[in-house]
Protein backbone atom coordinates (compact mmCIF):
# COMPACT_ATOMS: atom_id res chain seq x y z
CA UNK A 1 0.00 0.00 0.00
CA UNK A 2 1.28 3.70 -0.82
CA UNK A 3 2.07 6.00 1.29
CA UNK A 4 -0.17 8.97 1.12
CA UNK A 5 1.35 12.34 0.52
CA UNK A 6 0.19 15.25 2.29
CA UNK A 7 0.99 18.87 1.72
CA UNK A 8 1.23 22.02 3.47
CA UNK A 9 -0.26 25.72 2.45
CA UNK A 10 1.06 28.36 4.91
CA UNK A 11 -1.68 31.54 5.16
CA UNK A 12 0.82 34.42 4.37
CA UNK A 13 -1.81 36.51 6.47
CA UNK A 14 -1.79 34.76 9.48
CA UNK A 15 0.82 32.59 10.72
CA UNK A 16 -1.48 30.91 12.65
CA UNK A 17 -3.29 28.95 9.93
CA UNK A 18 -2.48 26.56 7.63
CA UNK A 19 -4.11 23.92 5.08
CA UNK A 20 -3.01 20.00 4.89
CA UNK A 21 -4.20 18.62 1.71
CA UNK A 22 -3.93 15.22 0.61
CA UNK A 23 -2.09 15.13 -2.84
CA UNK A 24 -3.93 12.17 -4.53
CA UNK A 25 -7.62 13.08 -2.72
CA UNK A 26 -9.86 15.61 -1.91
CA UNK A 27 -9.15 15.69 1.64
CA UNK A 28 -8.64 19.32 3.11
CA UNK A 29 -8.11 20.35 6.65
CA UNK A 30 -7.30 23.88 8.35
CA UNK A 31 -5.06 23.56 11.11
CA UNK A 32 -6.04 26.76 13.31
CA UNK A 33 -4.42 28.48 16.49
CA UNK A 34 -7.47 28.70 19.24
CA UNK A 35 -5.88 29.95 21.91
CA UNK A 36 -7.66 33.34 21.46
CA UNK A 37 -11.12 31.37 21.34
CA UNK A 38 -11.99 33.56 18.17
CA UNK A 39 -12.94 30.68 16.04
CA UNK A 40 -16.26 29.33 15.55
CA UNK A 41 -15.96 25.40 14.16
CA UNK A 42 -18.56 24.38 11.74
CA UNK A 43 -21.41 21.90 13.00
CA UNK A 44 -21.45 20.21 9.63
CA UNK A 45 -17.45 18.95 9.93
CA UNK A 46 -15.02 16.97 11.59
CA UNK A 47 -12.97 18.44 14.56
CA UNK A 48 -10.17 17.21 16.23
CA UNK A 49 -7.89 19.19 18.58
CA UNK A 50 -4.44 18.94 19.53
CA UNK A 51 -2.24 20.76 22.31
CA UNK A 52 1.18 21.97 20.63
CA UNK A 53 3.68 22.46 23.28
CA UNK A 54 1.01 25.14 25.28
CA UNK A 55 -0.76 26.34 22.06
CA UNK A 56 -3.87 24.62 21.38
CA UNK A 57 -4.57 23.82 17.51
CA UNK A 58 -7.95 23.13 15.95
CA UNK A 59 -8.19 20.59 12.76
CA UNK A 60 -11.04 20.93 10.82
CA UNK A 61 -12.06 19.49 7.86
CA UNK A 62 -13.40 21.35 4.51
CA UNK A 63 -16.42 18.96 2.79
CA UNK A 64 -15.52 16.16 4.53
CA UNK A 65 -16.81 13.06 2.54
CA UNK A 66 -16.41 9.91 5.71
CA UNK A 67 -14.67 7.58 3.13
CA UNK A 68 -11.58 7.11 4.88
CA UNK A 69 -11.29 8.83 8.62
CA UNK A 70 -8.09 7.43 9.21
CA UNK A 71 -6.87 9.16 6.29
CA UNK A 72 -7.51 12.37 8.32
CA UNK A 73 -5.72 11.09 11.42
CA UNK A 74 -2.70 10.28 9.73
CA UNK A 75 -2.50 13.92 8.19
CA UNK A 76 -2.59 15.23 11.46
CA UNK A 77 0.22 12.91 12.78
CA UNK A 78 2.07 13.83 9.04
CA UNK A 79 1.46 17.62 10.45
CA UNK A 80 2.99 16.65 14.26
CA UNK A 81 5.42 15.48 12.50
CA UNK A 82 6.32 18.50 10.09
CA UNK A 83 5.78 20.78 13.21
CA UNK A 84 8.95 19.04 15.73
CA UNK A 85 6.06 17.18 17.60
CA UNK A 86 5.59 13.72 16.79
CA UNK A 87 4.15 13.01 20.07
CA UNK A 88 1.28 15.56 19.67
CA UNK A 89 -1.84 13.92 21.22
CA UNK A 90 -5.01 14.25 19.08
CA UNK A 91 -8.15 14.34 21.10
CA UNK A 92 -11.88 14.72 20.17
CA UNK A 93 -12.67 16.99 22.42
CA UNK A 94 -10.92 20.36 23.43
CA UNK A 95 -9.26 19.95 26.34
Amino acid sequence: MKNPIFLLAKDPENECRDLIFHRDGTLRIKVICIDNGEYQPDPGELQLYANNQGEKLLFETIDYQPDDPALVIEAIQWYARYIGNPEMEIEAELS
